[in-house]
């Protein structure tokens, strides 16, 4: 059986590391490469980069605080953010990250995707998929939103998921816009319909607010990895703390 990951994530805008609540209502929680090198400390599995207006703001991603924190990090570093093109996922790589997570770009141009897995291989491309659920002719379905989380698509998060895997998308970062930030749980139907569908590893974000919300999400929703930030910034438990109480429960974690 493979190890269950456990992933903090860095919401980042103006090179500041944000929390808010469903996208919304954004507060400080402090210096980006500081707090990656705090969970690299703590021996966490990966840590993930989000540049969070960078895509609705039209404008690059942070390559500079990238290239800080992949001199002084040694875990494996996602980003994402501000991703248009083939170049720039060059860049990221050059600058030191491990894995690039495409989102509003994917849903723009789709073969992106497809030339990315083929030039950088698979291993390398994460595809973010932010879903809001909404009521549909055939009952519950979820609905892609980019730009972070500005702008529906009327795509279907599951859909989408099945043709970027198609595609050749090494992994699914699957944000719950309903749950983001509220610390109510993530959501366990989501995350399972999409487990349950594609082979390949599906990492659970938005709403996590305790350590048993993150054996739910890995148990019940079947994730490969839960991706925390509250629980984690703010320094209510530690990643070590966050395995402990996995492994206790049964759960393969990497100790």
């Amino acid at each position: 059986m493979l190890t269950k990951r456990i992933i903090p994530c860095l919401d980042v805008k103006n090179g500041r590391v944000v929390k808010g609540v469903k996208f919304l209502d954004l507060k400080d929680a402090g210096d980006p490469v500081g707090i990656a090198q705090v969970y690299d400390r703590e021996e966490a599995d990966e840590i993930v980069f989000l540049d969070i207006t960078a895509s609705f703001e039209k404008r690059d991603i942070m390559l500079d605080v990238v290239r800080r924190t992949a001199e002084t990090v040694f875990m494996p570093l996602t980003v994402g953010g501000g991703i248009r093109n083939l170049d720039d996922i060059r860049d990221l790589l050059n600058a030191g990250t491990d894995k690039v997570s495409i989102n509003t770009a994917a849903i723009q141009d789709p073969e992106l995707v497809r030339k990315a897995a083929e030039r950088f291989g698979s291993q390398c491309i994460v595809v973010a998929i932010d879903a809001k659920r909404s009521e549909g002719d055939t009952g519950l379905r979820w609905e892609v939103y980019i730009n972070g989380g500005r702008t529906p698509t009327g795509i279907d998060a599951l859909r989408w998921g099945e043709e970027a895997e198609g595609l050749g998308a090494g992994e699914i970062l699957l944000t719950s816009m309903d749950m983001d930030g509220t610390r109510k749980g993530y959501d366990i139907e989501l995350t399972r319909s999409f487990s349950e569908s594609l082979s390949l590893p599906i990492i659970a974000s938005g709403g996590a607010g305790n350590l048993e919300h993150l054996h739910q999400v890995l148990v019940e929703g079947k994730a490969d990895a839960a991706l925390a930030a509250s629980i984690f910034h703010f320094r209510e438990y530690s990643i070590k703390d966050a395995k402990d109480y996995l492994k206790k429960k049964g759960v393969e974690v990497r100790i």
